[in-house]
């Protein structure tokens, strides 16, 4: 999954010519790697192994160059947003220098069904998505042929195209088998589904080996020598899944990547800012679960990431932690804000966006959720104070001092959660909350926020502001349905006997 909800912006002649760059750095690099690994023992003699096999050397060189360019203009034309990141780009050559490096050994030191060649699929599949996964298990599929075909260890021919095909379908199979994956220890129910075809190909390799030699499946040794493959294939599809699950948190805290893993871990009841949050700000704790439930909606309504909008909306107001008891959700019968100036006032609400922001990054959590909690009010006018002020200065009043400041949401995810935290606050504070009347609101706090251009900066339309109104409206009903009066029953002690 990738989080790279950013805003969305133009490609320049700068991102081209520095993206081509970190790509041909990464480039040498993966030659130099995939040299070492051909080379072995004899890197010790570079000069004379470079001088004995050069024309396979440049070969190989081509190959691998060529496999480069294709995943560049791939990226290029399907997937540009991983090219404007360089860190995505590093990201993506980590791991396919990795599991390069993880199959390579493996099949010399153990076995070539023992490698696992499904993970470069799996991690990528998890942090950056399955488009990208499914092109880049071709290409270490690829890259495991061509190291395969000029390594030293003696393999056949029949061998090393059963691997590529091996390969290429084990890695599928794993991008498919982790579609629905949302908990960690699933991940060993993926190795087992990675397993089965590995084995069921290298059954039908050594079946079609035996008949060629003439071999029969009764003659002593035949049958051992097939099990223990199979024993080598299940270990490929195992070890796929437990390196994944090793290596995941690796490439989570060096990227910064935001998986489904660390958004379920991030939105629990144990996670500190939140435990925090419910036992000092409860009213704001049950504020932000309701619009937690609301943008998880219209995210997935959007076809947006909804694990991602329903951890950033939960984040969006713990800047009110600094003050819990000056916002209404948090007070009892008695306001502190009356003792206040409206300025005073105005400043202590509107700075609980950057109190957020700052308190996201000190508990080092992704920077998305910092940006949410900043953007989520984005230039509005806090209008309470601000009508307040108007009433005690007779409308000399700067519209600026009673305002966010900002900046806009930069992203849809940060716009729905601006709609949705307003719809919340908004309906909950109505008393006949019927579909019409919720309906209405919502569609007036949209269309206040469109007259004050707070979705100019980000990639939301028409059409999507439509989708979250209708999702809200149905999401809010639901919520605070009308309930039946229950009557009033006293009832007697039943008499003593």
């Amino acid at each position: 999954m990738n989080a790279n909800v950013s805003k969305v912006r133009r490609w320049t002649k700068k991102d081209a010519w520095s993206s081509a760059l970190l790509f041909l750095l990464n480039l040498f690099i993966l030659l130099l790697i995939v040299a070492a690994l051909l080379m072995g023992s004899k890197i010790g003699n570079l000069k004379q192994t470079l001088i004995e096999n050069r024309a396979n050397y440049l070969y190989i060189g081509f190959c691998v160059f060529l496999l480069a360019v294709i995943s560049y203009l791939y990226f290029f034309f399907e997937e540009r947003s991983i090219l404007t990141d360089g860190k995505n780009i590093l990201l993506v050559f980590a791991i396919l220098d990795l599991s390069l490096v993880l199959c390579v050994l493996t099949g010399k030191w153990l076995n070539i069904y023992a490698r696992p060649v499904a993970l470069c699929a799996l991690l990528t599949f998890i942090l950056l998505g399955r488009r990208s996964a499914m092109f880049m298990n071709i290409i270490s599929a690829l890259m495991l042929f061509i190291v395969d075909n000029f390594s030293s260890t003696e393999q056949s021919a029949q061998n090393i195209y059963s691997a590529l095909m091996i390969a290429f379908t084990a890695g599928m199979v794993a991008i498919f088998a982790a579609n629905r994956l949302k908990s960690r220890i699933r991940v060993v129910l993926v190795g087992l589904f990675i397993a089965l075809p590995m084995d069921f190909m290298i059954f039908l390799l050594e079946i079609s080996s035996l008949a060629a030699q003439g071999t029969s499946f009764n003659q002593a040794g035949a049958a051992r020598a097939i099990w223990i493959n199979l024993g080598y294939g299940f270990i490929g599809g195992i070890s796929s899944a437990i390196l994944f699950l090793t290596l995941l948190p690796v490439f989570e805290a060096m990227f910064s990547m935001l998986t489904v893993f660390r958004l379920r871990e991030l939105t629990s009841l144990d996670a500190p800012l939140l435990k925090k949050l419910k036992d000092e700000a409860p009213g704001t704790y049950n504020h932000s679960a309701v619009v937690s439930q609301l943008a998880e909606e219209c995210a997935a309504s959007l076809g947006e990431d909804a694990e991602l909008a329903r951890a950033a909306a939960l984040y969006h107001d713990v800047g009110k932690l600094h003050h819990p008891e000056y916002f209404t959700e948090n007070q009892g019968d008695y306001n502190l804000h009356d003792e206040l100036t409206p300025e005073l006032s105005a400043d202590i609400i509107r700075s609980h966006t950057t109190d957020g922001y700052d308190l996201i990054l000190a508990n080092h959590l992704p920077q998305f959720f910092a940006d949410v909690a900043i953007q989520h009010h984005g230039t509005l006018t806090i209008r309470y104070f601000y009508s307040k002020a108007l009433k005690m200065y007779g409308g000399n009043v700067n519209k600026e001092d009673f305002s966010y400041r900002g900046p806009k949401p930069q992203s849809k995810i940060a716009a729905i959660i601006m709609i949705a935290d307003a719809s919340e606050a908004a309906v909950r504070s109505i008393g006949n909350k019927t579909p019409e009347e919720v309906e209405k609101r919502v569609r007036d706090l949209i269309e206040e926020r469109m007259n004050q251009e707070q979705f100019a900066e980000c990639d939301i339309t028409m059409a999507d502001l439509t989708v979250v109104k209708q999702t809200l409206v149905n999401a809010l009903t639901g919520v605070y349905h009308k309930r039946v009066d229950y009557p009033s029953i006293h009832y007697g002690k039943k008499d003593e006997e």
